[in-house]
């Protein structure tokens, strides 16, 4: 194996697969590739603190020293132009090539582009980038009002964001409510509540039919009902589409992501596929889906290293994601669609309850808002297999905890 691994993407999922690779004990060749010139970042903070904040600063995944120092070959700036597959090899922009004896794909997700008149203007983009948040960061501060289209976890941290640091803020959302299928409703509306007590306005059920501009900038959003929202800034926040065309062209099988199995692989052995761009049959629904979250990302990824190293180890990892709106922090474990019923532990009025969502008898996933520790205990009974009881979670935490600690005996007890 002279040509080692080469992962293509150097965001959370590529780090982890080269630390992974290390701390596994691969002693072969691993480069990094990443089409910024930035080192690897954490994305979570850019739509938080770093665009508020004129002074924050990027906050590395990992210090520059323990590239070197893990003998990992970093290689920022740099395009794939394509991948030859049955020849092992990458084809760079701006012309050569380099071999691989495997290669992990972990492209990412790129902005959902949104076809609207006025959608050149200066002062209207995306954020997915640190390029991106050092725009947002600049427009905001010279905009006093600004539009987001989507109302998704992005577009809600900007809003909660750019309201707490002083500007008219208008979330305008195309369904008839909040976050869509990503949280049950009644988390939907308790955020909605919360952003509009903070002067969010919020429209649902409603798109934008064109952008105006004065001088080559944006200066309002028309909406499908006549509307006219002053805007010096519109930010589009209507989901992702997975970077999936380098893989695509190499002929490796495509199915809203690029389709791996269990241990990561691609439909070309060789070649691996982790994070945004993936897509799996997942252990605990049985469905076929792509998550979009830093722990599904980190968690394949020490995967793939393991499959790399012929490990025969499956995916496994409980799913769980967060986001930070304003005072609210939202934590979700598991993979709640295909719920029928729910329990609500906590109190909506105090900002601080949990919803645990069943299919029949079985517990799917938890969605807390400030309950951190219901969230912590959540991933362990999802871990272990246990679903509780509507009326052990109605007991609360301490019910839970001891429902959970007499499952976990019983196959001791059995062994015994």
């Amino acid at each position: 194996m002279k040509n080692g691994v080469v992962i293509v993407g150097a965001g959370h999922a590529g780090v982890q697969a080269a630390a992974s690779l290390r701390e596994e004990g691969y002693d072969g060749p691993v480069i990094l590739i990443g089409d910024e010139s930035e080192l690897p970042y954490h994305k979570p903070p850019l739509s938080k603190t770093f665009i508020k904040d004129p002074n924050a600063k990027p906050q590395p995944l990992r210090g520059e020293a323990f590239y070197s120092g893990s003998a990992i070959d970093y290689r920022p700036g740099v395009r794939i132009e394509a991948i030859d597959a049955g020849a092992r090899r990458l084809d760079l922009s701006g012309g050569g090539s380099l071999a691989f004896d495997h290669l992990v794909l972990a492209t990412g997700a790129r902005p959902r582009l949104l076809k609207l008149q006025g959608s050149e203007l200066s002062g209207v983009g995306s954020l997915r980038s640190l390029a991106d948040a050092r725009l947002i960061r600049e427009f905001s501060a010279q905009s006093e009002d600004v539009v987001i289209l989507g109302g998704g976890f992005i577009g809600l941290e900007i809003a909660a964001t750019l309201r707490a640091a002083g500007r008219n803020v208008t979330v305008v959302e195309a369904v008839d409510r909040l976050l869509g299928r990503a949280v049950a409703p009644v988390i939907a509306s308790h955020v909605r509540q919360r952003l509009e007590a903070i002067g969010v306005r919020i429209l649902t059920g409603t798109t934008v039919a064109g952008l105006e501009g004065e001088g080559g900038r944006v200066s309002a959003a028309i909406t499908s009902g006549g509307e006219r929202l002053p805007a010096q800034m519109v930010i589009i926040g209507i989901g992702v589409v997975p970077n999936v065309e380098l893989a695509e062209s190499a002929g490796i099988a495509i199915a809203n992501g690029i389709r791996v199995d269990q241990q990561m692989r691609s439909s070309v052995p060789d070649i691996l596929a982790i994070g945004d761009a993936a897509s799996y049959r997942h252990w605990f629904t049985g469905a076929d889906v792509r998550l979009e979250s830093v722990q599904n990302a980190t968690d394949q990824a020490r995967l793939a290293a393991r499959t790399i190293l012929n490990h025969a180890d499956a995916y496994s990892a409980v799913p769980w994601f967060w986001s930070d709106i304003g005072d609210m922090k939202l934590q979700m474990v598991g993979l709640t669609s295909g719920g029928d019923s729910h329990v609500v532990l906590g109190d909506l009025a105090e900002n601080k309850f949990s919803i645990y969502h069943y299919a029949g008898s079985r517990l799917l996933g938890i969605e807390s808002v400030n309950r951190p520790g219901d969230h912590m205990l959540g991933r362990k009974m999802l871990g272990a297999g246990f679903s509780p009881t509507p009326q052990a979670v109605a007991g609360g935490p301490d019910a839970l905890k001891a429902a959970l600690a007499a499952f976990q005996e019983e196959p001791a007890r059995a062994a015994g």
